[in-house]
C-alpha cells in the first residue's frame, strides 16, 4: 500500500518529479539505493533482498525511472510466479511489459523525459496512462482515484515544487500529514496490520528526470510507520 506523488510540468522539457513512500513488511529484508545489478550496469535502485528485484530503480544516464505499488487482484497464487520487482528493473533498463506479466496485481510508474505513464496490471489486462500535466497521487487503485481515502484527504496537500529546494516543500507537506494516526486509512505514513496487511512505511525516496538525467536519493524511518525528520542522500 505504498503512495507516490508525481509533478508533471506544463513545459515537457522540465524535469519530472517523484516522491515515493514504501509500505513493506519490516521482515522482509531490503538492501538501500544502490547498484545491486552486475547485469545492469548503471542502474541504481532499492533491492528487495528476497526476490532480487526493485521496488524503485532508475538508469541515471539515459533518464529512465520505475517504481511499483502493489495493485488489488484476484489472481491465485499458483499463476502468480514472477516478482514484480523484475518488472521495475525492465522498465530501468528500457525494456517494455508484457501484455499478461506473470505476477501479482500492480501499479507501474515510468518517468522518462516529458513523459510519466502508469501502467495498471490486475490479472485481466494492462491499461496505462499518460500523466497530464499537474500532481497526481497513486497508491493501491487507479491515479488520483476518489475511492481512495489517503488521496483524497491529501491530494492539494502536494502542490506544485515552486523552486529548487522541492524535496524539502513535499517532505514538509508529507511531515503535516502525520497529523494523523499510522492506523487512519487516510494516512501516508501508514500501519496496515489493523487493514489485513503485515506492511509499514519503510522509507522514502525523490526522484527527478529531464533529458540531463535522473536524480535518485533515499532516507529511511527510524521506526517503521513512525515519522522522523528525513536527510534524504
Amino acid at each position: 500500500m505504498c503512495t507516490v506523488i508525481v509533478h508533471v510540468p506544463e513545459d515537457a522539457t522540465a524535469a519530472i518529479r517523484v516522491l515515493a513512500v514504501r509500505d513493506e513488511d519490516p521482515a522482509r529484508a531490503w538492501d538501500p539505493l544502490g547498484p545491486w545489478w552486475p547485469d545492469l550496469p548503471g542502474v541504481i535502485g532499492v533491492r528487495d533482498t528476497r526476490a532480487g528485484g526493485a521496488w524503485l530503480a532508475a538508469d541515471p544516464s539515459a533518464s529512465r525511472l520505475a517504481v511499483v505499488l502493489n495493485r488489488a487482484d484476484f489472481i491465485d497464487d499458483s499463476l502468480a510466479t514472477g516478482s514484480r520487482g523484475h518488472i521495475v528493473l525492465d522498465a530501468a533498463a528500457g525494456r517494455g511489459l508484457s501484455d499478461a506479466p506473470p505476477t501479482h496485481g500492480f501499479n507501474l510508474l515510468t518517468v522518462t523525459p516529458g513523459r510519466a505513464r502508469v501502467s495498471m496490471w490486475d490479472g485481466e489486462s494492462v491499461r496505462a496512462v499518460d500523466l497530464a500535466p499537474g500532481v497526481h497521487m497513486i497508491a493501491h487503485d487507479d491515479v488520483d482515484d476518489p475511492k481512495t481515502a489517503r488521496i483524497v484527504a491529501w491530494h492539494d496537500a502536494f502542490a506544485a515544487p515552486s523552486g529548487d529546494d522541492w524535496i524539502a516543500e513535499w517532505l514538509g507537506a508529507l511531515e503535516r500529514t502525520t497529523a494523523l494516526e499510522p492506523t487512519d486509512d487516510r494516512a501516508i505514513i501508514r500501519d496496515n496490520r489493523p487493514h489485513g496487511y503485515p506492511t509499514l512505511s519503510l522509507l522514502v525516496c525523490a526522484g527527478s528526470v529531464s533529458a540531463s538525467g535522473a536524480e535518485v536519493v533515499y532516507g529511511e524511518f527510524d521506526e517503521p510507520g513512525a515519522w522522523n525528520s528525513l536527510q534524504l542522500r
